[in-house]
């Protein structure tokens, strides 16, 4: 098989990739990294020396791709299904790309720096940080609930890329800041994305090691 995907089922931007191949049955490999083996992780270093992940390998074509929006628009562009995530009309394809940085940069960031804050060490919590990001998802969920009132998905009518980073982002977004409850469109669009197929089974798959989420029950 010519694609090879590095990845952890858990991590976010991990099933942000794996939306993306499931989404166009895309054939591929997984290799399961993990950072805590000391042997993994200086294998996995080697591949991707920043210690992004995921990391997807075209075998055929020589290419190590990091980064995920580079990896859903090079399956787009070289493994081409059913579903078009990246628009050819360049107007379109810049909403999607905005609408992609939008959750990742603003939803998957302050999102992580909660989480990553609950596993600091004793002594080690940075309050001032973790209540900065939660206003910055505050901020965040009003602008979706606002944005979605007239769309479907994150960029418009059509699932795309945008939808890929949007839907992992809101899924632990909301474990760790509920939506208020009068945001019923930022909601709906939850409820939508978690009934996407591509996504319920990136989510199966993240359900033995869910447990390891610090927010895992509440």
């Amino acid at each position: 098989m010519t694609l090879t995907l590095h990845s952890h089922p858990l991590a976010s931007f991990c099933q942000k990739v794996l939306i993306a191949l499931y989404e166009n049955g895309t054939p591929f490999d997984k290799v399961f990294v993990d950072l805590g083996d000391p042997a993994e992780r200086d294998r996995f270093m080697k591949l991707s020396p920043l210690g992004l992940m995921p990391v997807l390998v075209d075998s055929a074509r020589g290419e190590t791709i990091a980064e995920t929006s580079i990896v859903i628009d090079y399956l787009d562009q070289h493994f081409p299904g059913p579903v078009k995530l990246v628009p050819d009309d360049r107007d379109l394809a810049r909403a999607v790309r905005a609408a992609d940085r939008f959750y990742d940069l603003h939803v998957q960031d302050p999102m992580q720096k909660i989480v990553i804050d609950r596993l600091r060490p004793e002594g080690q919590a940075d309050p001032f940080g973790v209540e900065q990001a939660r206003q910055k998802l505050a901020t965040v969920y009003a602008m979706i609930d606002r944005e979605m009132a007239g769309r479907t998905w994150a960029a418009g009518d059509a699932f795309s890329m945008a939808d890929c980073a949007a839907a992992p982002a809101l899924f632990y977004a909301e474990k760790v800041q509920r939506f208020d409850p009068g945001q019923e469109h930022l909601a709906a669009y939850h409820a939508r994305l978690m009934a996407r197929p591509s996504f319920a089974r990136a989510l199966e798959e993240a359900q033995p090691y869910y447990h390891h989420f610090p927010y895992a029950k509440g």
